[in-house]
């Protein structure tokens, strides 16, 4: 995630870059220096430079958790004054992570896999030491691949995780199941993949340049006694997919719980 947050942020469009004020140091034991797309605007390097030759206004935290604990308090006399940690990493928590990096400001991110592209959605989660500066630093980043949603406590980025965090797991499982109904309806595997996916964006496409609501949506398309109805009275007729779905996202948020 942290190298495809690095494409949107350092990346360019045709009005120029996507972060044009922003400069990137890289810090990964495996990569080649030089290495990236935007070597322009991207450091690579191995280790860390000296202490006395760089100084971060904001360490990303973009490594697997269970080595933050590891990783984060050499970076905490590399920051500069005034500078701060925003944080990728699931399950470490803010106080977790104020701890390892010497006291300083603290912003969880949880983004999506479609930030990937641009169209994610990512949850952000300040301490009370954060500035307003700095919040608008990590929501303009943010911006940079997708929409965002501030929230106010851990517990409600855990509840955000639950919902949009772990919500591309839950489309392309829908899709996938979708997709093998129409193959058994007999399409081909090409064809049903791309009449499902079309539809699916489609619809959602439709709902979001809409005013009106998912309900009344679904409604506009369902003629008594036509195709639709008959096929939405076996899909959710007796509301167990609203139950499932319920359970889904409550079991999501029930693992982020334990993961604090």
């Amino acid at each position: 995630m942290g190298s495809a947050l690095l494409t949107q942020w350092a990346g360019s469009t045709d009005a120029g870059r996507t972060l044009p004020d922003h400069t990137f140091f890289v810090i990964d034991p495996a990569s080649e220096p030089g290495s990236g797309a935007e070597a322009e605007h991207v450091t690579y390097l191995r280790e860390a430079p000296p202490v006395d030759q760089c100084a971060f206004d904001l360490v990303i935290v973009a490594v697997k958790p269970q080595i933050v604990d590891a990783v984060l308090p050499g970076y905490a006399p590399r920051l500069a004054p005034g500078g701060f940690v925003a944080s990728i990493a699931a399950g470490c928590s803010i106080a977790r992570l104020r701890a390892l990096a010497g006291g300083v400001p603290v912003i969880r991110i949880m983004p999506n896999l479609p930030a990937a592209i641009g169209a994610g959605v990512s949850g952000l989660c300040a301490d009370s030491s954060a500035s307003q500066a700095q919040r608008d630093a990590v929501e303009a980043m943010m911006a940079a691949a997708g929409i965002t949603q501030w929230v106010d406590d851990e517990d409600q980025l855990d509840r955000f995780t639950a919902i949009a965090g772990s919500g591309p797991g839950y489309v392309f499982e829908i899709a996938r199941t979708y997709v093998e109904a129409a193959e058994a309806l007999g399409f081909s595997p090409e064809d049903a993949r791309r009449l499902v996916l079309g539809t699916m964006a489609g619809t959602v496409a439709m709902a979001r340049q809409s005013a009106e609501s998912l309900e009344d949506l679904r409604t506009s398309v369902t003629s008594k006694n036509g195709t639709t109805a008959a096929g939405l009275a076996v899909l959710n007729g007796d509301g167990a997919l609203g139950v499932r779905l319920q359970a889904t996202v409550e079991a999501a948020y029930q693992r982020a719980i334990a993961l604090r």
